[in-house]
Protein backbone atom coordinates (compact mmCIF):
# COMPACT_ATOMS: atom_id res chain seq x y z
CA UNK A 1 0.00 0.00 0.00
CA UNK A 2 1.37 3.76 -0.83
CA UNK A 3 2.02 5.84 1.22
CA UNK A 4 -1.25 8.12 2.29
CA UNK A 5 -1.95 11.28 0.88
CA UNK A 6 -1.33 14.71 2.97
CA UNK A 7 -4.54 15.74 3.61
CA UNK A 8 -5.82 12.46 4.23
CA UNK A 9 -7.53 11.95 7.37
CA UNK A 10 -4.97 9.08 8.09
CA UNK A 11 -2.08 11.39 7.37
CA UNK A 12 -3.28 14.19 9.24
CA UNK A 13 -4.09 11.61 12.37
CA UNK A 14 -0.75 10.61 11.90
CA UNK A 15 0.68 13.69 12.37
CA UNK A 16 -1.66 14.64 15.41
CA UNK A 17 0.12 11.39 17.02
CA UNK A 18 3.49 12.26 16.24
CA UNK A 19 3.40 15.54 18.03
CA UNK A 20 3.29 13.67 21.45
CA UNK A 21 0.95 13.49 24.22
CA UNK A 22 -3.07 13.81 23.55
CA UNK A 23 -5.83 14.26 25.90
CA UNK A 24 -5.48 12.02 29.20
CA UNK A 25 -9.51 11.09 29.46
CA UNK A 26 -9.13 10.03 26.08
CA UNK A 27 -6.25 7.12 26.89
CA UNK A 28 -7.02 3.56 27.45
CA UNK A 29 -3.70 2.02 29.80
CA UNK A 30 -4.77 -0.91 29.38
CA UNK A 31 -4.53 -0.96 25.85
CA UNK A 32 -1.75 1.23 25.93
CA UNK A 33 -4.25 3.43 22.80
CA UNK A 34 -4.46 7.12 22.68
CA UNK A 35 -7.85 8.25 21.04
CA UNK A 36 -7.91 11.36 19.04
CA UNK A 37 -11.70 12.48 20.72
CA UNK A 38 -14.54 11.14 22.36
CA UNK A 39 -15.84 9.34 19.39
CA UNK A 40 -12.40 7.11 18.82
CA UNK A 41 -12.19 6.09 22.31
CA UNK A 42 -16.40 5.29 22.13
CA UNK A 43 -15.38 3.15 19.51
CA UNK A 44 -12.15 2.05 21.05
CA UNK A 45 -14.23 0.94 24.46
CA UNK A 46 -17.07 -1.24 21.99
CA UNK A 47 -14.04 -2.86 19.96
CA UNK A 48 -13.58 -6.48 20.94
CA UNK A 49 -10.22 -6.24 21.59
CA UNK A 50 -10.85 -3.95 25.04
CA UNK A 51 -13.42 -6.08 25.91
CA UNK A 52 -10.92 -9.02 26.35
CA UNK A 53 -8.48 -6.49 28.11
CA UNK A 54 -11.73 -5.69 30.50
CA UNK A 55 -12.29 -9.25 31.36
CA UNK A 56 -8.46 -9.62 32.18
CA UNK A 57 -8.33 -6.87 34.60
CA UNK A 58 -11.66 -7.44 36.27
CA UNK A 59 -10.46 -11.16 37.70
CA UNK A 60 -7.61 -9.32 39.80
CA UNK A 61 -8.43 -5.51 39.47
CA UNK A 62 -5.63 -4.34 42.06
CA UNK A 63 -2.84 -6.22 40.29
CA UNK A 64 -3.45 -4.12 36.93
CA UNK A 65 -3.40 -0.78 39.62
CA UNK A 66 -0.32 -2.26 41.70
CA UNK A 67 1.31 -2.75 38.58
CA UNK A 68 1.04 0.27 36.82
CA UNK A 69 1.26 2.34 40.14
CA UNK A 70 4.72 0.90 41.29
CA UNK A 71 5.87 1.88 37.04
CA UNK A 72 4.63 5.49 37.59
CA UNK A 73 6.60 5.32 40.91
CA UNK A 74 9.94 4.19 39.59
CA UNK A 75 9.86 6.68 36.52
CA UNK A 76 8.71 9.65 38.30
CA UNK A 77 11.62 8.97 40.92
CA UNK A 78 13.97 8.02 38.68
CA UNK A 79 13.92 11.12 36.88
CA UNK A 80 13.58 13.30 39.37
CA UNK A 81 17.18 11.76 40.77
CA UNK A 82 19.08 11.66 37.44
CA UNK A 83 17.56 14.85 36.54
CA UNK A 84 17.59 16.93 39.45
CA UNK A 85 19.56 14.84 42.05
CA UNK A 86 19.23 15.90 45.52
CA UNK A 87 17.70 19.78 44.54
CA UNK A 88 14.84 21.10 45.58
CA UNK A 89 12.52 21.42 42.49
CA UNK A 90 8.40 21.95 42.21
CA UNK A 91 6.65 18.70 41.42
CA UNK A 92 5.27 19.98 38.36
CA UNK A 93 8.00 20.59 36.67
CA UNK A 94 9.20 16.94 37.43
CA UNK A 95 5.59 15.48 36.01
CA UNK A 96 5.69 17.81 32.50
CA UNK A 97 9.08 16.02 31.99
CA UNK A 98 7.97 12.87 33.23
CA UNK A 99 4.72 13.10 30.58
CA UNK A 100 7.37 14.06 27.26
CA UNK A 101 7.55 10.88 26.93
CA UNK A 102 5.23 9.34 24.72
CA UNK A 103 5.57 5.70 26.92
CA UNK A 104 5.02 6.71 30.57
CA UNK A 105 2.11 5.21 32.72
CA UNK A 106 -0.55 7.86 32.77
CA UNK A 107 -2.05 9.12 36.08
CA UNK A 108 -5.51 7.54 35.86
CA UNK A 109 -4.55 3.96 35.84
CA UNK A 110 -2.55 4.26 39.01
CA UNK A 111 -4.11 4.42 42.89
CA UNK A 112 -3.27 8.49 42.87
CA UNK A 113 -5.98 10.62 41.86
CA UNK A 114 -3.74 14.08 41.46
CA UNK A 115 -0.15 14.72 41.81
CA UNK A 116 -0.83 15.98 44.76
CA UNK A 117 -1.90 12.97 46.66
CA UNK A 118 1.38 11.44 45.06
CA UNK A 119 3.45 14.07 46.13
CA UNK A 120 2.12 13.79 49.81
CA UNK A 121 2.37 9.71 49.69
CA UNK A 122 6.02 9.83 48.31
CA UNK A 123 6.58 12.07 51.39
CA UNK A 124 4.85 9.70 54.02
CA UNK A 125 6.91 6.96 52.66
CA UNK A 126 10.32 8.88 52.93
CA UNK A 127 11.22 8.50 49.68
CA UNK A 128 11.63 12.53 49.26
CA UNK A 129 11.06 15.26 51.43
CA UNK A 130 8.04 17.38 50.62
CA UNK A 131 6.97 20.80 51.87
CA UNK A 132 4.14 23.05 50.75
CA UNK A 133 4.38 26.62 49.66
CA UNK A 134 2.13 29.43 48.37
CA UNK A 135 3.57 28.06 45.10
CA UNK A 136 2.47 24.76 45.42
CA UNK A 137 3.95 21.36 46.48
CA UNK A 138 8.16 20.96 46.29
CA UNK A 139 10.02 17.71 46.08
CA UNK A 140 13.58 16.71 47.52
CA UNK A 141 14.94 13.32 46.66
CA UNK A 142 16.42 11.24 49.77
CA UNK A 143 19.33 9.34 47.86
CA UNK A 144 19.99 5.91 49.71
CA UNK A 145 21.74 4.47 47.31
CA UNK A 146 24.07 2.05 48.85
CA UNK A 147 27.20 3.62 46.82
CA UNK A 148 26.58 7.32 47.85
CA UNK A 149 25.30 5.78 51.88
CA UNK A 150 29.41 4.31 51.70
CA UNK A 151 30.62 7.29 49.97
CA UNK A 152 29.73 9.41 52.95
CA UNK A 153 30.48 7.49 55.59
CA UNK A 154 34.00 7.20 54.14
CA UNK A 155 33.91 11.00 54.25
CA UNK A 156 32.60 11.12 57.62
CA UNK A 157 35.42 8.73 58.60
CA UNK A 158 38.12 10.79 57.03
CA UNK A 159 36.75 13.57 59.03
CA UNK A 160 37.12 11.75 62.28
CA UNK A 161 40.59 10.82 61.47
CA UNK A 162 41.16 14.58 61.01
CA UNK A 163 39.97 15.73 64.28
CA UNK A 164 41.63 12.52 65.97
CA UNK A 165 45.23 13.85 64.84
CA UNK A 166 44.70 16.99 65.45
CA UNK A 167 43.73 16.14 69.15
CA UNK A 168 46.58 13.92 69.18
CA UNK A 169 48.79 16.56 68.18
CA UNK A 170 47.19 18.83 70.74
CA UNK A 171 48.01 16.70 73.44
CA UNK A 172 51.55 16.56 72.16
CA UNK A 173 51.79 20.04 72.52
CA UNK A 174 50.31 20.20 75.59
CA UNK A 175 53.15 17.48 77.03
CA UNK A 176 55.80 19.08 75.90
CA UNK A 177 54.50 22.58 77.42
CA UNK A 178 54.03 20.46 80.79
CA UNK A 179 57.46 19.34 80.23
CA UNK A 180 59.11 22.79 79.62
CA UNK A 181 57.48 23.66 83.24
CA UNK A 182 58.67 21.51 85.26
CA UNK A 183 62.03 21.61 84.44
CA UNK A 184 62.19 25.19 85.89
CA UNK A 185 63.10 25.27 89.64
CA UNK A 186 59.59 25.98 91.45
CA UNK A 187 59.64 29.79 93.16
CA UNK A 188 59.67 30.07 96.87
CA UNK A 189 56.62 31.05 98.14
CA UNK A 190 56.64 34.08 100.48
CA UNK A 191 56.62 33.98 103.76
CA UNK A 192 54.17 36.56 105.42
CA UNK A 193 54.89 38.12 109.05
CA UNK A 194 53.01 40.11 111.59
CA UNK A 195 53.19 43.42 111.07
CA UNK A 196 55.16 44.95 114.55
CA UNK A 197 56.80 47.74 115.50
CA UNK A 198 60.13 47.48 117.81
CA UNK A 199 59.19 51.49 119.12
CA UNK A 200 56.12 53.73 119.14
CA UNK A 201 58.53 56.25 117.38
CA UNK A 202 59.69 54.25 114.17
CA UNK A 203 57.51 54.75 111.04
CA UNK A 204 56.48 51.49 108.89
CA UNK A 205 56.96 52.76 105.07
CA UNK A 206 55.48 50.50 102.69
CA UNK A 207 57.37 49.82 98.38
CA UNK A 208 55.00 49.48 96.36
CA UNK A 209 57.61 49.20 93.57
CA UNK A 210 59.01 46.20 94.75
CA UNK A 211 56.70 42.46 93.77
CA UNK A 212 56.65 42.08 97.81
CA UNK A 213 55.94 44.39 100.75
CA UNK A 214 58.34 44.93 103.16
CA UNK A 215 57.55 46.60 106.95
CA UNK A 216 59.99 48.11 108.45
CA UNK A 217 61.28 52.03 109.60
CA UNK A 218 61.63 54.62 107.03
CA UNK A 219 64.43 56.78 107.13
CA UNK A 220 63.94 58.84 104.23
CA UNK A 221 60.41 59.09 103.55
CA UNK A 222 60.08 62.49 101.32
CA UNK A 223 60.48 60.17 98.63
CA UNK A 224 57.55 58.13 99.12
CA UNK A 225 55.57 61.55 99.51
CA UNK A 226 56.58 62.82 96.12
CA UNK A 227 55.89 59.27 94.96
CA UNK A 228 52.50 59.42 95.80
CA UNK A 229 51.37 63.03 95.19
CA UNK A 230 52.55 62.59 91.80
CA UNK A 231 50.38 59.38 91.59
CA UNK A 232 47.43 61.69 93.10
CA UNK A 233 47.80 64.10 90.42
CA UNK A 234 47.97 61.58 87.57
CA UNK A 235 44.73 60.08 88.84
CA UNK A 236 43.01 63.56 89.35
CA UNK A 237 43.83 64.07 85.95
CA UNK A 238 42.70 60.59 84.21
CA UNK A 239 39.78 61.35 86.84
CA UNK A 240 39.09 64.76 84.50
CA UNK A 241 39.63 63.40 81.08
CA UNK A 242 37.34 60.17 80.94
CA UNK A 243 34.38 61.69 82.31
CA UNK A 244 34.76 64.05 78.78
CA UNK A 245 35.32 60.58 76.91
CA UNK A 246 32.09 58.86 78.47
CA UNK A 247 29.82 62.13 78.36
CA UNK A 248 30.56 61.88 74.56
CA UNK A 249 29.72 58.12 74.18
CA UNK A 250 26.54 58.84 76.33
CA UNK A 251 25.61 61.46 73.91
CA UNK A 252 26.08 59.58 70.67
CA UNK A 253 24.52 56.50 72.27
CA UNK A 254 21.15 58.63 73.72
CA UNK A 255 21.06 60.01 70.07
CA UNK A 256 20.94 56.86 68.63
CA UNK A 257 18.60 56.02 71.13
CA UNK A 258 16.25 58.19 70.79
CA UNK A 259 15.91 57.59 67.10
CA UNK A 260 15.45 53.87 67.93
CA UNK A 261 12.83 54.93 69.48
CA UNK A 262 11.40 56.95 66.86
CA UNK A 263 11.44 53.88 64.45
CA UNK A 264 10.20 51.92 67.18
CA UNK A 265 7.36 54.18 67.49
CA UNK A 266 6.58 53.88 63.68
CA UNK A 267 6.94 50.12 63.44
CA UNK A 268 4.33 50.30 66.47
CA UNK A 269 2.23 52.61 64.60
CA UNK A 270 1.92 50.73 61.55
CA UNK A 271 1.31 47.32 63.19
CA UNK A 272 -1.51 49.07 65.38
CA UNK A 273 -3.14 50.48 62.06
CA UNK A 274 -3.25 46.23 61.26
CA UNK A 275 -7.06 44.73 61.85
CA UNK A 276 -8.60 41.05 61.88
CA UNK A 277 -11.61 42.89 59.79
CA UNK A 278 -11.25 44.49 56.46
CA UNK A 279 -14.72 44.41 54.89
CA UNK A 280 -15.80 48.41 53.37
CA UNK A 281 -18.90 49.43 51.72
CA UNK A 282 -18.85 49.75 48.08
CA UNK A 283 -16.17 47.56 47.48
CA UNK A 284 -16.05 44.39 45.00
CA UNK A 285 -14.99 40.90 46.55
CA UNK A 286 -15.92 37.27 44.92
CA UNK A 287 -17.77 34.62 46.74
CA UNK A 288 -15.62 31.85 47.52
CA UNK A 289 -17.64 29.67 49.78
CA UNK A 290 -19.22 26.27 48.14
CA UNK A 291 -22.36 25.98 50.93
CA UNK A 292 -24.55 28.25 48.64
CA UNK A 293 -24.01 25.81 45.78
CA UNK A 294 -22.41 26.19 42.21
CA UNK A 295 -24.96 29.18 41.74
CA UNK A 296 -22.96 31.67 43.77
CA UNK A 297 -19.42 30.38 44.02
CA UNK A 298 -16.89 31.95 41.91
CA UNK A 299 -19.22 35.24 41.83
CA UNK A 300 -18.27 38.80 42.18
CA UNK A 301 -20.53 41.21 44.40
CA UNK A 302 -20.80 44.68 45.84
CA UNK A 303 -20.61 44.98 49.48
CA UNK A 304 -23.68 47.30 50.59
CA UNK A 305 -23.68 47.20 54.22
CA UNK A 306 -21.22 45.90 56.59
CA UNK A 307 -22.70 44.41 60.03
CA UNK A 308 -20.62 43.93 63.10
CA UNK A 309 -17.08 44.12 61.75
CA UNK A 310 -17.18 40.55 60.19
CA UNK A 311 -19.89 40.06 58.46
CA UNK A 312 -22.05 41.95 55.45
CA UNK A 313 -24.69 42.10 52.53
CA UNK A 314 -23.65 41.77 49.62
CA UNK A 315 -25.61 41.92 46.23
CA UNK A 316 -24.33 40.03 43.15
CA UNK A 317 -23.48 42.00 40.33
CA UNK A 318 -25.00 38.97 37.88
CA UNK A 319 -28.15 38.31 39.05
CA UNK A 320 -28.98 41.13 41.57
CA UNK A 321 -29.01 38.86 44.73
CA UNK A 322 -28.65 39.80 48.05
CA UNK A 323 -27.08 37.77 50.29
CA UNK A 324 -25.71 37.90 54.37
CA UNK A 325 -21.64 36.35 54.17
CA UNK A 326 -19.27 36.25 56.79
CA UNK A 327 -15.61 37.77 56.10
CA UNK A 328 -14.30 34.07 55.77
CA UNK A 329 -16.49 33.33 52.56
CA UNK A 330 -15.47 35.94 50.49
CA UNK A 331 -12.09 37.31 49.14
CA UNK A 332 -10.36 40.19 47.52
CA UNK A 333 -10.82 41.69 43.93
CA UNK A 334 -7.81 42.64 42.13
CA UNK A 335 -8.77 45.50 38.88
CA UNK A 336 -6.81 45.86 35.92
CA UNK A 337 -4.05 48.24 35.88
CA UNK A 338 -5.38 52.11 36.13
CA UNK A 339 -8.81 51.10 37.94
CA UNK A 340 -9.63 52.53 41.21
CA UNK A 341 -8.84 51.06 44.02
CA UNK A 342 -9.87 50.77 48.32
CA UNK A 343 -7.03 49.94 50.78
CA UNK A 344 -8.28 47.57 53.64
CA UNK A 345 -5.96 47.26 55.81
CA UNK A 346 -2.37 48.27 56.90
CA UNK A 347 -1.04 51.91 57.61
CA UNK A 348 -2.47 53.21 54.66
CA UNK A 349 -6.39 52.11 55.76
CA UNK A 350 -9.49 53.48 54.34
CA UNK A 351 -7.48 55.23 51.70
CA UNK A 352 -8.57 55.31 47.78
CA UNK A 353 -5.47 54.49 45.50
CA UNK A 354 -4.96 53.70 41.66
CA UNK A 355 -3.84 50.25 40.45
CA UNK A 356 0.00 50.53 38.73
CA UNK A 357 1.22 47.32 38.35
CA UNK A 358 1.25 43.62 40.03
CA UNK A 359 4.45 41.49 41.12
CA UNK A 360 3.55 38.59 41.29
CA UNK A 361 6.64 37.33 42.59
CA UNK A 362 6.01 39.27 45.72
CA UNK A 363 2.21 38.85 45.58
CA UNK A 364 1.87 42.53 46.04
CA UNK A 365 0.75 45.42 44.01
CA UNK A 366 2.21 48.93 43.11
CA UNK A 367 -0.55 51.60 44.19
CA UNK A 368 -0.51 55.11 44.00
CA UNK A 369 -2.82 56.87 46.44
CA UNK A 370 -5.83 59.02 45.22
CA UNK A 371 -6.77 60.53 48.61
CA UNK A 372 -5.45 62.12 52.57
CA UNK A 373 -2.39 64.29 52.98
CA UNK A 374 -0.09 61.65 51.14
CA UNK A 375 -1.59 61.86 47.74
CA UNK A 376 0.18 61.24 44.56
CA UNK A 377 2.69 58.76 47.15
CA UNK A 378 3.34 55.23 45.60
CA UNK A 379 3.40 52.24 47.69
CA UNK A 380 2.88 48.95 47.52
CA UNK A 381 0.12 46.76 49.11
CA UNK A 382 -0.44 42.83 49.32
CA UNK A 383 -2.85 41.33 47.42
CA UNK A 384 -5.03 40.44 50.50
CA UNK A 385 -5.28 44.50 51.61
CA UNK A 386 -6.85 46.22 49.05
CA UNK A 387 -10.02 45.09 46.61
CA UNK A 388 -11.20 47.08 43.50
CA UNK A 389 -14.10 49.71 44.09
CA UNK A 390 -17.40 49.48 42.57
Amino acid sequence: MGKADFLSPKAIGNRIKSKGLQKLRWYCQMCQKQCRDENGFKCHCMAESHQRQLLLASEDPNKFMDFFSDEFKRGFLELLSRRFGTKRVHNNIVYNEYISDREHVHMNSTQWETLTDFTKWVGREGLCKVDETPKGWYVQYIDRDPETIRRQEEQARKKKQELDDEERSARFIEEQVRRGLGDKEPEENPVFTELKRESEEEKVAFNLGASSSVAGPSKPSSVFGATALKAAASSSTKRKDVPSSSDSKAEKKKKKSALEEIMEMEEKKKQSVRTDYWLQPSIVVKVVTKRLGEKYHKKKAVIMEVRGKYAAVVKLIDSGDKLKLDQAHVETVIPAPGKRVLILNGSYRDTEAVLEGIDEKKFCATLTLDSGHQKGKTVEVAYEDFSKLA
